[in-house]
């Protein structure tokens, strides 16, 4: 770890080098995922116009994080979380290359890629907890909060280019999108190989059910780390919509594979510029309020999104449901890294992976299972109300969350 020449180490992560690799195999990892989830959701309901299996893309991508809950983490904390992230980006690459070989599947063809998106799934299991636990690693206490917010910037400027270029790659040929995010994979796999040895605290634990189980002791030994995961769980696993959008861009929108990029991107553009307020005007007081008061507003303009009929209102709503995420996800994710021993941080991670996925990819199930039975509208706006519902139940759940002030000290 370098930092500038100063009596107190920099609060800025971009200062020290093992962040500036990190936050690019961010970046092209990021990139690649989009440009793939994007192309396998057009393609899966293009051949067949089964919503319902839209969802199901979600469910192979989430189960492995929930069945291999137990071993993801501890693998995080007695291993190189370097060396795991190699690995996993490799995995990644050959799915993407699975995918090229499936570009052009009919209907009877159509369950081999959903055997690639488990193995996607069980990669992307395992490369959760060891990204997440090795930001802590590579820069000091002071930077963590600004290194998280400009990690998600990269995640969330991928999320912006990544589907609009998904969606005009998809355009060419699918095996050109699937390709391409080969190839960002691999740049990705050199970028983590630079980054600085960090260090890591390794205790030689022995293996029994209780060292499996101490990210899940920790996590309910302290409520405002459980309240704050399971907030953004719960409301954004009602709340998703990402399932929604090829069904909106290709039935309601009257849209193609370019809008569908677009109406991807939308989020990423308002979490985006979220991203550089906080950067510049971090949270430094009422955290708590400020957590539900944006995971509410996620659920109102989720509402509108399902609510439009126009693509330009759509991207707008859907660019404010970025920016309220963006707030959460900062304020959740600082807590919980600052907050957590380093001892267990790989298995807390890993119940956080499989809290994240069960809001994304089991949302995106809700979200499809919903559009099947009563339709994509329905769907959307309920998920809406039911993410505000969750908002204000949280709050009287949990109140010492509710009224947590500092992002970094257990004060009110």
């Amino acid at each position: 770890m370098s930092t500038p020449a100063s009596a107190e180490p920099s609060k800025y992560a971009f200062h020290y080098r093992g962040f500036r690799f990190f936050w690019l195999t961010t970046l092209f990892v990021s990139f690649a995922v989009q440009i793939m989830a994007v192309s396998v959701a057009w393609q899966v309901y293009d051949v067949t116009g089964n919503a319902f299996l839209l969802g199901v893309v979600g469910l192979c991508l989430f189960a492995p994080a929930l069945l291999l809950i137990l071993v993801t983490g501890l693998t995080a904390d007695r291993f190189s979380r370097r060396g795991i992230m190699r690995i996993c980006l490799l995995v990644e690459a050959a799915c993407a290359l699975g995918f090229f070989l499936l570009a052009n599947a009919d209907a009877d063809q159509i369950w081999p890629i959903f055997a690639i998106l488990f193995l996607l799934g069980t990669a992307r299991a395992f490369w959760g907890p060891a990204a997440q636990s090795l930001a802590p690693n590579i820069v000091p206490p002071q930077a963590l909060a600004n290194a998280i917010t400009a990690n998600a910037s990269a995640w969330q400027f991928a999320s912006i280019m990544g589907p609009a270029a998904g969606g005009l790659l998809y355009g060419i040929s699918a095996e050109t999108a699937f390709g391409v995010a080969a190839g960002l994979i691999l740049v990705a796999v050199i970028m983590v190989s630079l980054i600085p040895r960090p260090a890591q605290l390794r205790q030689a634990q022995a293996k029994s059910l209780e060292t499996l189980l101490g990210g899940f002791r920790y996590i309910f030994s302290n409520r405002v780390v459980l309240g704050a995961m399971s907030l953004d769980m719960f409301a954004v696993m009602a709340g998703g919509a990402v399932a929604l959008m090829p069904i909106y861009a290709k039935d309601i929108l009257n849209a193609g594979p370019e809008e569908l990029g677009l109406l991807r991107a939308a989020p990423g553009i308002g979490a985006l510029v979220m991203a550089f307020w906080l950067m510049r005007h971090p949270v430094r007081d009422h955290a708590g309020k400020l957590l539900f008061l944006f995971v509410a507003l996620f659920g109102a303009f989720t509402v509108v999104f399902g609510l439009s009929t126009n693509v330009w209102l759509s991207m707008a709503a859907l660019a404010l449901v970025g920016a309220a995420d963006m707030v959460s996800v900062t304020i959740r994710e600082t807590i919980m890294q600052l907050w957590t021993p380093e001892a267990v941080r790989g298995r807390v991670n890993a119940v956080n992976s499989v809290f994240v996925g069960a809001s994304n990819e089991l949302g995106d199930f809700r979200a499809g299972t919903v559009a099947h039975l009563f339709g994509p509208v329905p769907a959307a706006i309920m998920g809406g109300v039911g993410a505000m519902i969750i908002a204000g139940a949280w709050a009287r759940l949990f109140p010492e969350l509710l009224h947590q002030r500092s992002l970094d000290k257990r004060m009110a």
